[in-house]
């Protein structure tokens, strides 16, 4: 082969001239890295409305087989609440002493089963969502914050049913204006149980039997919050014990929604400085804590 195609097909197969580029590593960044605090905090926060789409989808997908549907977000604390009313109200005598036992134990039941599913919740969400975590990037916070989310969606339907059978059934409460601050009073048990929500699942994360442990811990707290007794009656003979229970958080809230809901009383300003050091400070704590093993989640 000669002539005009032999240089065609030399031309073709020249080497082209060699572009150099330099890449500087500095810009580049580890799949997976764990980012600035500041930062890992706004992707957060980019993410609040998916993750808040995400609750409502696990809400009303998580009750769709069941016959009853969304009623059962209702029923089982109510269940529950008859079933402390009988062994605690009436074969054990606790509601002496106690004004409107019925009120007095569901506030308790209904509040503090929030708080039981999202720990609960929370320490299984690292490890149900490994897939999720190694298919894709985002802030693994989210896993164990979109478990609190879905809760406070169905306490919404509680709260109103609670609101409802302490209005109606005797004794019968009139509510007022302190009503108002119950909903500072969730909203600080819900900081506080994110925080927690987001240990427990950093630890769980780490050491998956600690899961195994979480339900007699969590009976354990259930009787000392007094759920369905009062602590002025069983401790009267053991003040300093009486302190220290009193100190728990979950108490607190209970006491303050108490207090404005049954008693129509003005809650201690100490309850709610109490309150809100562990609600900011466990968030906090717990934050910082599930952000700085970020980049174990997916292993």
């Amino acid at each position: 082969m000669s002539g005009p195609e032999t240089g065609s097909y030399t031309a073709l197969f020249e080497a082209s001239p060699t572009t150099t580029k330099l890449v500087t590593l500095g810009n580049l960044s580890r799949v997976g890295a764990r980012p600035p605090l500041g930062q890992y905090v706004r992707l957060l926060w980019a993410r609040r409305h998916f993750l808040w789409a995400d609750a409502r989808a696990k809400v009303t997908s998580g009750t769709r087989q069941s016959l009853l549907g969304n009623a059962w977000m209702v029923l089982n604390p109510l269940l529950n609440g008859l079933a402390y009313y009988l062994i605690f109200g009436l074969l054990m005598k606790n509601a002496r002493g106690i004004d409107n036992f019925i009120g007095y134990l569901l506030i308790g039941v209904f509040l503090f089963q929030f708080t039981t599913q999202s720990i609960n919740g929370g320490a299984r969400s690292v490890q149900s969502g490994k897939n999720l975590i190694r298919a894709f990037t985002f802030p693994r916070a989210a896993l164990p914050i979109s478990v609190v989310l879905r809760n406070v969606l169905n306490l919404g339907p509680t709260l109103v049913t609670l609101a409802a059978l302490i209005y109606f059934v005797p004794p019968a409460e009139e509510y007022t204006w302190r009503i108002a601050l119950v909903a500072a009073a969730l909203a600080l048990q819900v900081m506080f149980t994110t925080g927690l929500s987001l240990l427990v699942a950093r630890w769980a994360a780490a050491l998956p039997d600690i899961q195994n442990l979480i339900g007699m811990v969590m009976r354990i707290w259930l009787y000392g919050s007094a759920v369905f007794f009062s602590f002025d009656r069983l401790l009267v003979d053991n003040p300093d014990l009486k302190v220290w229970l009193e100190a728990n958080p979950m108490f607190i809230v209970l006491d303050i929604v108490r207090d404005c809901v049954l008693y129509a009383t003005t809650p201690d300003p100490m309850r709610w400085v109490w309150l809100g050091g562990w609600a900011v400070g466990t968030l906090v704590v717990g934050f910082v804590t599930f952000w700085r093993a970020e980049e174990t989640y997916g292993r």
